[in-house]
């Protein structure tokens, strides 16, 4: 019978592929959106422009990507985050509910092995979204459309042009932007303990969670996560491009000086609305489905599973 970390991961890859795929433009537009240093575009005039130069399946392109690297990314983070909970729980026993700083270690622990197993989908991704960007500046005369390109095309250029080492650009920041997660889950672990200890002196039997408690939760939780981190997603989002002002970025930190002196504050809070809303409904969708799917396989999985 598998453990329940390996149930928590096969229903977050899952609830997560239903979140991504349902928000997946918001994700292209703020890709598109970070990697952009000579224009800001409102949402509108980049969308008209993504359907005119590459048609209403623009807006998708890095899909198939993106669903593999959610999938990746939450079934990994899932398990390595029950995991790392339940070793706390039982090295100190006593209460279920993690502290603040427990949830904290739990969430590096799987922030951090998800982080490095994950980039070189995610780079994978990012190549496949900004793809047609020169074509569609303001330099063309001409929009040239641009041939979509999969996954292991994809992954085979940039082995081509960088070499193993391309899959892991942007690393490090991405290791900063641990925090992201570490910060959702600290926030959503403290805010859900709080909800049913509230319910618990008001006398609601086993105060149970609702659908609706788990969205708003995971909502809350990732609009301050996102909202805090978000310039170093910028910089995470153009060393992954191989975008060619990052090559002069000799760190994350320095990228974000440099961001802000070329280009303003504003610079590090480009495709920030898109990429707030998409966030903020991904992360609600999958904590909400997460939940309703981890409780449906654990009634499936011990009977069909030996």
């Amino acid at each position: 019978m598998p453990s329940d970390s390996f149930i928590h991961s096969v229903a977050g890859a899952t609830g997560g592929i239903l979140a991504m795929t349902a928000t997946y433009p918001l994700v292209f537009l703020s890709t598109r959106a970070a990697n952009e240093t000579k224009e800001n575009k409102s949402a509108y005039r980049a969308v008209a422009d993504v359907l005119k130069r590459e048609g209403f399946f623009g807006l998708y392109s890095g899909l198939n990507s993106s669903l593999l690297g959610i999938a990746i990314t939450n079934g990994v983070y899932y398990y390595f985050y029950e995991s790392s909970k339940g070793a706390i729980v039982r090295y100190r026993s006593g209460s279920k509910a993690l502290s603040t700083l427990e949830s904290m270690l739990a969430g590096l622990i799987a922030g951090s092995a998800t982080t490095v197993i994950s980039n070189p989908v995610w780079v994978i991704q990012t190549a496949q979204t900004i793809r047609g960007m020169d074509a569609g500046s303001a330099e063309a005369v001409v929009p040239q459309p641009q041939k979509r390109l999969g996954v292991f095309e994809t992954a085979a250029r940039l082995l081509q042009t960088g070499g193993p080492a391309v899959f892991f650009r942007g690393l490090g920041p991405a290791l900063v932007l641990v925090a992201n997660p570490v910060l959702q889950y600290t926030v959503f672990e403290q805010f859900k303990n709080a909800l049913v200890r509230r319910r618990s002196k008001a006398g609601r039997v086993g105060a149970l969670l609702t659908d609706w408690d788990f969205f708003m939760l995971g909502a809350i939780s990732k609009l301050i996560a996102t909202g805090v981190t978000y310039p170093y997603i910028v910089v995470k989002s153009r060393l992954q491009a191989g975008h060619a002002a990052a090559a002069r970025y000799r760190s994350a930190l320095h990228g974000l000086r440099t961001i802000i002196a070329e280009e303003g504050v504003s610079g590090i809070y480009k495709g920030a609305g898109s990429k707030l809303l998409q966030s903020v409904l991904t992360a609600a969708i999958l904590f909400a489905s997460q939940r309703r799917i981890y409780e449906l396989t654990k009634l499936i999985v011990p009977v069909t599973v030996k």
